[in-house]
């Protein structure tokens, strides 16, 4: 083990005694479930299922909803899941969108303590980490115990990987620990394997293979009769210094288009009330979803400032920015707002998802913007030409349904793990 990994360790060990004044503070800043504080130190709040049980780690809602699809194919197979995350945001999405026998659980700090105390409840067959959310004691003391440790979905930036060089020992000491390293594309496969991990194999994004979100139909016919016979864009997943280019936009194209209506639903909901004040002080009429507010007549701007409803405004509006790409985040994922029959509008800064975004753009499936005003342009274009939303709809469904499988080609390469699993469920059985 490198000195990097001894050194955190000890680390965390030493830090252990603070855990109590992080939570108190994160908990001030909302970024943790009080009623579920003791799951950060490792402790359970429901028994462990009877039989196999696989445990699926991810960092956050994008991370947990890719998981959905694999997720379903091993309840169908009568395999124990367990989910754990990071954020309040994934644990309400988890509580939405999974069965009630899918276990969610926080993940616990890295600390040896509250590592071992998590592996002794759960005592999981199978570890699966999407994409690169890697913790060190996690992973150190799932491989000491015998775990099959496995990567999917897995993806290194253009910014992570330079970093993770400078520490090619500490990183590769990780990834030694893996099984097999299942990873989005062929960069991501030399990047992998460049740093230490070891079977690494190209098995798609599993992303392309989510399934659309769902949608409240009483919720939903009442958005579409009171927004009937307007003009609508969903900005999704926005991000601050996006909004006020945005309003800019829209009270640009009220002009030509008088009851445009646009929909903004922030990446982090908690930020509705700013976005509120900052629509009302530039004289434009808000409502906000979170206080139970529906868009009347008069409503300029409407936030959704509310957690797992993008079901809701993909399938209200035909057009749709996806945040996170006019500012250097690395842009969100557009999968479900294509499968839901969007025209995808996006900005420069699509980093996490390049491969996705650049066979879109190529296909003419989505439009690439540089700044306001070019967002500007492209929204009146596509406002005012229905056949061209559609065309660019119908393009980017088609670069989806090309690119998709990689649902498939990960259980295939989990085959020999699912299949110990349920040899073992069967022999507990007889």
């Amino acid at each position: 083990m490198p000195a990097t990994l001894r050194l955190y360790r000890r680390l965390a060990v030493a830090a252990g005694p603070l855990a109590p004044l992080l939570l108190k503070r994160r908990l001030k800043q909302g970024k943790e479930d009080p009623a579920r504080i003791n799951e950060r130190r490792g402790v359970a709040r429901q028994p462990r299922p009877a039989g196999p049980l696989v445990w699926i780690h991810g960092a956050s809602v994008g991370e947990v909803l890719a998981a959905a699809a694999l997720i379903e194919r091993l309840r169908a197979l009568d395999i124990g899941v367990l989910v754990t995350s990071g954020t309040v945001t994934s644990a309400a999405v988890a509580a939405k969108r999974f069965p009630p026998d899918i276990i969610h659980q926080y993940i616990p700090y890295d600390s040896p303590r509250f590592v071992e105390r998590f592996l002794d409840h759960w005592q999981p067959g199978l570890a699966l980490f999407i994409e690169s959310d890697l913790w060190p004691n996690l992973i150190l003391a799932g491989a000491s115990r015998r775990v099959p440790i496995v990567l999917i979905n897995g993806r290194m930036s253009r910014r992570s990987f330079p970093r993770w060089r400078r520490a090619s020992r500490t990183i590769g000491a990780l990834l030694s620990r893996f099984d097999i390293c299942l990873v989005q594309s062929e960069i991501d496969a030399e990047r992998f394997t460049a740093l230490g991990g070891r079977n690494v194999v190209i098995t798609g994004n599993l992303k392309l293979d989510v399934q659309p979100p769902p949608a409240d139909e009483t919720r939903l016919e009442r958005l579409l009769f009171v927004t009937r016979g307007r003009p609508v864009v969903v900005a999704a997943s926005t991000h601050p210094g996006e909004e006020e280019i945005l309003l800019n936009a829209h009270q640009t194209l009220v002009r030509d288009f008088p009851s445009l209506l646009t929909v903004i639903v922030p990446r982090h909901p908690d930020r509705g009330e700013a976005i509120a004040r900052m629509v009302i002080a530039s004289g434009a009429q808000a409502a906000r979803r979170s206080l139970e507010q529906l868009p009347t007549a008069r409503t300029n701007i409407y936030i959704a400032d509310t957690i797992g409803e993008m079901g809701l405004f993909y399938r209200l509006a035909p057009i749709v920015f996806m945040g996170g790409s006019l500012v250097p985040h690395g842009g969100q994922n557009p999968i479900e707002a294509v499968k839901l029959k969007a025209s995808i509008v996006h900005g420069p800064h699509v980093f996490n998802f390049p491969d996705v975004y650049g066979a879109l753009d190529s296909a003419g499936g989505a439009c690439r913007v540089d700044d306001g005003d070019a967002l500007t342009k492209q929204l009146g274009y596509l406002l005012n030409d229905s056949a061209a939303r559609d065309a660019t709809a119908t393009a980017a469904s088609q670069v989806v349904e090309k690119l998709a499988g990689a649902l498939d080609r990960t259980l295939a390469a989990l085959e020999p793990y699912l299949l110990q699993l349920r040899l073992e469920r069967r022999a507990a059985d007889a």
